[in-house]
């Protein structure tokens, strides 16, 4: 990233817009950020890094808090800055949180923070990426330059005060910082991925173990050593208790098959015995059949003269009808004569009564002009009357209301006070839930705390012999070491004199650049050869591998004893009595809890029942509270209603008379008045129809009593004509008497039912005699058979039986079940075999690269510590010129304490004492320059892999001041390096050397009326 403009506006101390064109500096230039303090300097880096993240380059100011307070009201905060980015270039503008003057009126308002970014492509053209988000804007940024602010602040500038942070940062930041550098993103997800499946391949390990135990609990057995036994041992038992069942039941089948003809053989005694006696019933049956055959036979007869017999009967029954009719026909005659003479005397009076008419519906015509005042008089009277009923109703409803409200609160302090117990009984639910769980695990931490204790005693044994051999190896790799070491110290001591042998005088000192050497460094011991020296190094590496492996499996047991301690500490921590504890007691006591918990359950269901009563009752409660203030308000409005009604009542009642006031009673007067008119004229109507019809029933009468007279003569012939054919019939039958023909008549149907009867009996007699006949000779050789002995025998065999049968289920069932039993394992065994030896790949990967090893580096940290000694390389190259070639940076490759990350942590090699030791042990000066080393060599290393981060600027604030002469004219001539390398570096000092060797530099001048920026060109 290369800065190409920036603005500023009321921003720190600048109360107008200043703007520096760095484009005007040079292409590549080495610049000075001069002016006295509080000026400003700082606020140009902190405008810089506002603009892109939002945030000051110290972080100890917000945004909001930058506003220069001698700017003019109307004049905004903001920053807008412009930066070349590989083949783009990029315009982002901020403006932060800040009061306002309002656009009209006075007073001030919020200004909302906001940010733009544009990027401008080389074709002239421009896209707004970010139109006015802050969170997108910065977001967008981070994903251009790949660094977030704090990444920003440690490597491309070094703020005032905090050039030491990554110098110092430990290995986590150190590698969150270089994995955005150098994009090594793809690693960390391996060691994810690679962590995640054999996360899950272990569970799915675990699982299948679990699995396996619950397959032999299920099946009552400890181990397959119990199974295989018990299955050996059953065997032959099954064998012979199947032997044993397949001749129980062949027994059984045949004393069955004996029952069953014993059986059938006494039905057929029976069914003898029953003919025998039918034979007898049917001969008692027999003078009965006679007797109903004679009574067939007289039916028959009687039912041919019959005919004849009903003729006459017919005749009569018709002299009958026309005596009747004649005899009615006479007094129907009479009694037309009498309607005739009384109709004569009524119309007679027929005057008097049409007079009487007319009177009555006069003076209904003037009851009936009283109505309409009576008709509202009486509505009044109604309205009044509803009135009252309807305050008195709601007066009660009122009162029944309040009363609903007091039993409420009754039964809502009923209920209250039920609810503390049963709260006490929920809350030993949760108590004994948890007791049930705790038992439930108490079993299961059982078995494992016994299996612990066993693998605790194999894990010390191992640790004794991995003890032993971890003291030889810590020998021998302090021998070695101690070797390697000397021989270092000695090569490093003797690089002086090596140097000084080669140096001639007038030459200038490739260290110091001196043409004088007054005093040539000189070694007194022999100084060892390269390979010396490696072969050395390789030894005490060679050593500590060996070392470092046994400390790693020492660790390793020592981890897997504390986690199987740990464990069985928890299980103990659990189960504090658990050398007392048996299986047959946690069961036991998993019993009682579960009944206590029933009630206690119970008890819970309870108070959920009376916590929704009380619900219920308060909602309700609510409601009667509303229904009673709508009932007042009614109360009021109906009793205005009322007052209204009340005051027109009277008022009718004053305007109309006070005999005329009942409306009821003239409407029943009227209507009596016009009932009598009606009945006046319907009497009138009904004496004239009277009169007519009494004329008419007088002729009709006549000539039915005509016709009666000779339907009679007519009757009475025919009668006589069909008894003397009858008697004639009669008397040529078999028959003696009239009496005895109709005690021989019987019906079609009788006469069928004898028939029928008959045959029936002739038909049973002829089976039945057959049946006997063929039972006789069938039975002619056999005897009555003992059913209960062969019942009784069937049963002692069947419960013989039933016995063999249990013993064989029992037998097969544990044979079935044994059998699935090694299925099961057999299946689970074969898939746990496959998921550990994928564990066995796929875990040591896991283990490897996420730097679960001995050394605790992760496949990306290894990485990074290859690129880290690239930069440590080219940081120490530059180190070394600023130091004078006293200090080197290195990388630590011991393992860092405890659980911490390690394998990108810092050192410092101090050529003088030939020691190495921690970057926190140097001074402010020396961290200075190791510092700005450490930034350059990572901007080197970065640009040089591909697809890394161009970092091509450089801003320091501060921090030369700490450094002596000499060492600020080397820093400054590397600094001069970087420029001529094509880099964009800018500094921020007091030092006043600075000042006479740069030649660019922005000016901030400093006044009353706030500062401003000149640009000072060489």
């Amino acid at each position: 990233m290369r800065p190409l403009n920036l603005t500023m506006t009321a921003f720190g101390p600048f109360a107008s817009e200043q703007i520096i064109d760095f484009n005007t500096l040079g292409k590549n230039p080495l610049f000075l950020i001069n002016g006295p303090t509080g000026a400003g300097k700082t606020t140009i880096l902190d405008a810089i890094c506002f603009a892109l993240y939002g945030k000051t380059t110290g972080d100890e100011r917000e945004g909001s808090q930058m506003r220069c307070d001698m700017a003019d009201d109307e004049l905004l905060t903001e920053v807008s800055f412009t930066f070349e980015l590989g083949q783009h270039q990029y315009h982002i503008r901020r403006v932060p949180e800040q009061p306002r003057a309002k656009k009209s009126g006075d007073g001030y308002t919020l200004q909302k923070p906001e940010a733009q970014l544009i990027c401008f492509h080389s074709d002239g053209s421009e896209v707004l990426l970010v139109a006015a988000k802050v969170s997108e804007a910065t977001a967008q940024i981070e994903q251009l330059t790949g660094l977030d602010v704090d990444q920003f602040r440690q490597v491309m500038v070094l703020p005032q005060g905090k050039f030491r942070e990554l110098l110092m940062a430990d290995s986590k930041a150190r590698e969150k910082i270089f994995s955005q550098l150098f994009q090594t993103h793809i690693y960390r997800k391996i060691e994810d991925k690679l962590k995640q499946q054999a996360l899950g391949i272990k569970k799915e390990v675990e699982a299948m173990r679990n699995r396996r135990d619950g397959v032999l609990q299920g099946a009552e057995l400890d181990n397959d050593d119990a199974l295989s036994d018990e299955l050996k041992a059953l065997a032959p038992e099954l064998a012979s208790a199947t032997a044993k069942k397949v001749d129980t039941d062949k027994q059984v089948q045949q004393v069955s098959q004996q029952l069953e003809q014993a059986k059938q053989l006494t039905d057929e005694f029976s069914a003898l015995a029953q003919l025998k006696l039918l034979a007898r019933q049917l001969d008692e049956q027999k003078t009965q059949i006679d007797q109903q055959q004679q009574q067939l036979f007289a039916g028959r007869s009687a039912k041919l003269l019959q005919p004849v017999y009903q003729a006459a009967e017919s005749r009569q029954l018709e002299l009958t009808q026309a005596s009747e009719q004649q005899q009615k026909s006479q007094a129907h005659q009479q009694q037309s004569q009498d309607s005739l003479n009384r109709s004569l005397a009524a119309i007679e009076k027929l005057p008097n009564l049409e007079a009487q008419q007319q009177q009555t519906l006069a003076t209904a015509q003037q009851r009936r002009t009283l109505l309409p005042q009576l008709k509202q008089l009486e509505q009044l009277k109604a309205h009044v009357a509803q009135s009252q009923q309807q305050m008195l109703n709601a007066e009660q409803q009122g009162k029944q209301t309040k009363t609903k409200l007091a039993q409420l609160t009754d039964e809502k302090l009923a209920a209250q006070a039920r609810v503390p117990k049963l709260k006490a009984h929920s809350q030993q639910l949760l108590i004994l839930q948890q007791q049930i769980s705790d038992t439930k695990h108490h079993l299961q931490f059982f078995a494992q705390w016994l299996r612990g204790h066993s693998e605790i005693e194999q894990i010390n044994a191992r640790l004794v012999a991995a003890k032993e051999r971890g003291a030889q190896l810590k020998e021998q790799h302090q021998a070695r070491q101690v070797h390697s070491q000397t021989l270092t110290l000695r090569w490093h001591q003797g690089q002086a004199a090596i140097l000084a042998a080669k140096l001639s005088v007038g030459e200038a000192c490739p260290v110091c650049g001196s043409l004088e050497h007054p005093q040539l460094a000189r070694s007194e011991q022999i100084l060892p050869t390269d390979e010396e020296r490696e072969a050395a190094q390789v030894n005490e590496q060679s050593a500590l591998t060996e070392l470092t492996s046994a400390r790693s499996d020492y660790r390793q047991l020592i981890e897997k004893l504390k986690d199987v301690e740990q464990r069985n500490h928890e299980l103990s921590e659990q189960l504090p009595d658990i050398d007392s504890l048996t299986q047959a007691g946690l069961e036991t006591a998993l019993g009682q809890l579960e009944r206590e918990f029933a009630e206690a359950n119970k008890a819970q269901q309870q108070l959920a029942d009376i916590e929704s009563h009380l619900a219920a009752v308060q909602q309700q409660e609510q409601q009667l509270n509303q229904q009673l203030d709508q009932e007042r308000e009614q109360y009021r409005q109906l009793e205005k209603q009322f007052n209204e009604s009340a005051g027109q009542l009277k008022q009718l009642q004053a305007a109309i008379p006070q005999e005329l006031v009942d409306l009821a009673a003239l409407e029943q007067e009227i209507a009596k008045l016009e009932q009598d008119a009606a009945q006046l004229k319907l009497q009138i109507s009904s004496l004239r129809e009277q009169h007519t019809q009494a004329e008419q029933q007088l002729a009709s009468a006549a000539a039915q009593l005509q016709s009666a007279n000779d339907t009679w003569a007519r009757a009475n012939e025919q009668h006589q004509l069909a008894v003397s054919e009858f008697e004639r019939q009669l008397q040529t039958s078999k028959f003696d008497s009239l009496s005895a023909f109709k005690v021989a008549i019987l019906t079609d149907d009788s006469i069928a039912a004898l028939e029928q009867e008959i045959k029936q009996y002739e038909q049973r007699c002829i089976t039945n005699q057959a049946n006997i006949a063929q039972l006789e000779t069938k039975l002619a050789d056999c005897t009555q058979p003992d059913i209960a002995a062969i019942t009784e025998a069937k049963s002692q065999l069947e419960t013989v039986q039933q016995n063999v049968l249990n013993q064989w289920q029992q037998l097969s069932g544990r044979m079935r079940q044994l059998e699935q039993t090694t299925e099961q394992l057999k299946s689970l065994d074969a898939h746990s075999k496959k998921l550990e030896k994928q564990y066995g790949v796929v875990g040591t990967l896991s283990d490897v690269a996420n730097g679960n090893t001995g050394n605790k580096i992760s496949l990306q940290r290894f990485v990074l510590s290859v690129l880290l000694d690239d930069v440590l390389l080219e940081a120490s190259h530059r180190l070394q010129l600023m130091s004078k070639g006293r200090y080197r940076l290195l990388r630590k490759e011991d393992r860092a304490k405890g659980n911490k990350a390690s394998g990108l942590e810092l050192e410092v090699e101090d050529a003088y004492t030939a020691k190495v030791r921690s970057v926190a042990t140097l001074s402010g000066g020396e961290s200075f320059m190791a510092a700005l080393s450490m930034a350059l060599g990572l901007s080197d290393v970065v640009q040089a892999y591909a697809g890394g981060i161009k970092l091509d600027t450089l801003f320091i604030d501060e921090g030369f001041g700490s450094l002596d002469q000499d060492s600020l004219e080397l820093a400054i001539r590397t600094l001069m390096d970087l420029q001529s390398a094509g880099r964009m570096v800018g500094v921020i000092s007091h030092v006043t050397e600075m000042k006479e060797q740069i030649g660019s530099r922005i000016d901030i001048v400093k006044s009353a009326m706030g500062s401003k920026v000149e640009l000072i060109l060489p």
